[in-house]
């Protein structure tokens, strides 16, 4: 099974996901701070972290960003306060997370997000190591895109969106599930994925006005034509 760590400051909110994810059969490491969490992320080998943004020390965001800059590429679940507003959840996304959960969270949810999370990942691995695109190849083992040789960079909210885009090359992909994959539950307006969508066309189209790759569905979403 998959090992997890939880980094998470409040010790009843710990030891409940701690119990009900061993009791699942996932072998679970715990750290209370965020430096300690850090630390753990960078030197052992996780399939998944559930990673608290309010943490002493280093809090979710800073140790988010510092694992992606670095090149760590474990999931990473998000708990967040109700109270939390959509551009914290943005932000998160932005910097590399996978998805979010609202606390309190209730077990079976928790446990139902972790193997969603989990499953997506395997899929992930199945797809080919490298894409190639017209004058664009994506290296999905090195998180890396390169347009006529040289790097594009691709912000990990942008990857992720080719990266789906490419799994379901020919198909046509709503918006909801465009939303879904790349934010989860955080309620964010298609307005927003749009404007995401013209960023990834300026790194990737030969002519952004015109593309040939990243297709408009009116009224349904988009195609990719890779």
């Amino acid at each position: 099974m998959a090992k997890i760590l939880i980094v998470e400051d409040d010790e009843t909110i710990l030891m409940g996901l701690k119990d009900d994810l061993e009791f699942e059969g996932y072998e679970v490491a715990v750290a209370d701070n965020g430096r300690d969490g850090y630390m753990l992320a960078r030197s052992q080998d996780f399939q998944l972290i559930i990673l608290d943004i309010l943490l002493p020390e280093l809090n979710g965001f800073e140790i988010c960003k510092k694992l992606r800059e670095e090149d760590v590429k474990t999931p990473i679940l998000m708990l967040t306060a109700a109270r939390t507003e959509e551009i914290d959840k943005v932000m998160g996304l932005e910097l590399g997370a996978d998805d979010y959960v609202i606390k309190p969270v209730g077990s079976r949810e928790m446990v139902a997000r972790v193997k969603a999370i989990l499953r997506r990942a395997g899929e992930e691995k199945k797809i080919e190591d490298i894409f190639k695109f017209g004058d664009v190849s994506v290296d999905f083992r090195r998180h890396e895109v390169l347009k006529s040789g040289e790097e594009v960079h691709l912000t990990a909210l942008e990857f992720r969106l080719l990266g789906f885009f490419i799994k379901r090359k020919g198909e046509v992909v709503t918006r909801n599930d465009l939303l879904d994959e790349a934010w989860g539950d955080a309620i964010i307006s298609p307005r927003t994925l749009d404007s995401h969508i013209v960023h990834l066309r300026k790194k990737i189209e030969p002519d952004p006005s015109r593309p040939q790759y990243l297709i408009s569905i009116r009224g349904v979403g988009y195609r990719f034509e890779g």
